[in-house]
């Protein structure tokens, strides 16, 4: 047998290969992610190249231009008609340009900046050696409560690192909610969740307690992780395409050219239903949602406070986008298997939460369970399926972010010796130590409970609306009555500030900077405005609820 034979076995003539088409970018429609990504890694080279004592002031400059050049794209893109009448598919199908995506970012975005005046807060701490301290550990890697620890500590170190990662967190943020396709989905959530891990783990006090926390976070997280990978799997399996649009399409029966080698597994419902079951768990773990909720308080009490109140407000704002986009672009025909099982997931998040809120000795971990809570609101609306569903998501998201960074951030004003003062028996009479701070907490507890005049709210309406207009009213009268059981532990936090005896030896309430007091006065602006005169943002939300496909 000649060689050329033998060669001819396991090689066949192929068609020269034709060249390869260069990748179309929009780079003006990804204009805000993009500038957070050259943030971020500015603010890498700032940790590496800046002084030690210049870093803090250069990484808040990058930060606060960085968000805010963000902010300003997405109000140009939204102006030009992107979250309407010229909402396309961008970066070669990976990302939508729409309305909910812009209107996710811009409220993403904001909530980021004022996050960031909480992370940048250094008056709360005294004085450590001559130095002024944030919230965060004074040298990460340092073993708590080692020499190398005191000497940082005692040389004034800051992890100004916090900064590039909150960033890296944010541009994760920015594509989960606008990703067209499943990789898009995956990159997207690995992002966000990598830096909140790390920066879980930062805390200044009761470092400990702050890496158990991290440790909890991560581990479940990636458990999280591994099932919508395999959920993206079974999908990919099933619709032989990553898109969105193609996999809709699957599901719809209406798809043109099927590829030869996938037509065999292409329409088997079993890949469908197991795919996206395990595709929606990944993005209710993100949300908080019953039974995936497990690390929601032990997090939340555990990690820094300026970072609960950032990671509070802004995944939940993120991982809600995603899940409405895959529901609603990839799942509609799908829509009669996958509402009975929300309508379970909202009725036993809304219950669980509040109920089991009562309990709690620890403000941190209140809020924690309160907020899971929350994740059962507004699951509400996502399950009406209607254009108002969408609106008032959208409406509810954006109220809430704010109502709970600015929670968090006068929780991080109540102190003792030993730091926050988080257990709630140490708040008792605050309203007669520092009557003005007692009733900023008080205003949001209020709109945390819904009560009128508050977005707590204008929010809860809309989404109750929404879902009763939907066909799901037995689903509101449940929600009605978790919001009554909610009511009473936030108005229980409520007497014991104002009608209670303060302690002797109780907590001081700590001067904060022009920083941390933005924070708290701008979620006070957001509250009342939102709750007084909703209509504007209403109607905002509800040209931005048309997502493209």
């Amino acid at each position: 047998m000649s060689a050329t034979a033998v060669h001819s076995l396991w090689t066949t003539a192929a068609e020269p290969i034709s060249k390869i088409d260069a990748p179309k970018i929009e780079y003006g429609q990804l204009a805000p992610t993009l500038i957070i990504v050259g943030a971020a890694i500015v603010g890498i080279l700032v940790e590496a190249f800046v002084p030690r004592r210049s870093r803090y002031y250069v990484q808040m400059f990058v930060c606060v231009v960085a968000i805010a050049a963000a902010f300003a794209a997405v109000v140009a893109l939204a102006a030009d008609g992107y979250g309407t009448t010229k909402a396309q598919i961008a970066a070669m199908g990976a990302i939508a340009v729409d309305g909910p995506a812009l209107f996710l970012q811009g409220t993403i975005l904001l909530a980021a900046l004022v996050g960031l005046f909480t992370f940048a807060e250094r008056r709360l701490d005294p004085v450590v050696h001559g130095n002024r301290v944030d919230s965060f550990a004074a040298q990460a890697a340092a073993v708590p409560g080692s020499e190398s620890e005191k000497a940082a500590v005692k040389a004034g170190f800051t992890t100004t690192e916090v900064f590039p990662l909150l960033l890296f967190a944010v541009a994760g943020m920015l594509i989960f909610p606008a990703a067209n396709d499943l990789l898009t989905l995956f990159v997207a959530l690995e992002v966000l969740s990598l830096p909140l891990y790390l920066l879980c783990a930062l805390a200044r006090r009761k470092r400990l307690m702050s890496q158990e926390a991290a440790v909890k976070y991560f581990l479940l997280g990636a458990f999280a992780s591994a099932f919508t990978l395999f959920g993206i799997a079974l999908l990919y399996g099933y619709a032989g395409s990553m898109s969105y649009a193609t996999i809709a399409q699957v599901v719809e029966g209406t798809v043109q050219d099927v590829n030869p080698a996938l037509a065999d597994t292409m329409g088997n419902d079993a890949l469908l239903l197991i795919g996206a079951a395990l595709l929606v768990m990944g993005l209710l773990f993100k949300v908080g949602a019953v039974p995936f909720h497990m690390w929601t308080p032990d997090v939340y009490q555990g990690a820094p406070t300026p970072v609960t109140g950032f990671m509070a407000a802004a995944t939940k704002v993120a991982a809600f986008g995603a899940l409405l986009r895959l529901l609603y672009v990839v799942l509609p025909g799908l829509r009669w298997d996958w509402r009975p099982v929300m309508w379970a997931v909202a009725i036993v998040t809304m219950l669980g939460g509040a109920i089991v809120a009562i309990t709690q000795t620890d403000i941190k971990r209140l809020l924690a369970y309160s907020s899971i809570a929350h994740a059962g609101f507004i699951l509400a609306g996502v399950i009406a399926t209607t254009p108002d569903g969408v609106s008032s998501v959208l409406f509810y998201l954006a109220a809430y972010s704010f109502v709970t960074i600015g929670a968090f951030a006068v929780v991080t004003l109540v102190r003792d010796a030993g730091g926050e003062a988080t257990h709630l028996s140490k708040w008792a009479g605050l309203g007669r130590r520092s009557p003005l701070v007692a009733a900023v907490f008080a205003v949001f507890l209020l709109a945390f409970a819904g009560i009128p005049l508050t977005s707590g709210f204008a929010g809860k309406f809309a989404v109750f609306k929404a879902a009763a207009e939907g066909g799901a009213a037995p689903l509101v009268v449940i929600g009605v009555i978790s919001s009554a059981i909610a009511a009473f532990f936030y108005i229980r936090v409520i007497v014991l500030m104002f009608f209670s005896e303060p302690r002797p030896e109780g907590p001081t309430v700590a001067v904060p900077s022009p920083l941390t007091m933005t924070a708290i006065g701008v979620g006070v602006a957001v509250t009342l405005v939102l709750g007084v005169a909703p209509q504007y943002f209403l109607d905002l939300a509800g040209q931005a609820g048309v997502f493209v496909r």
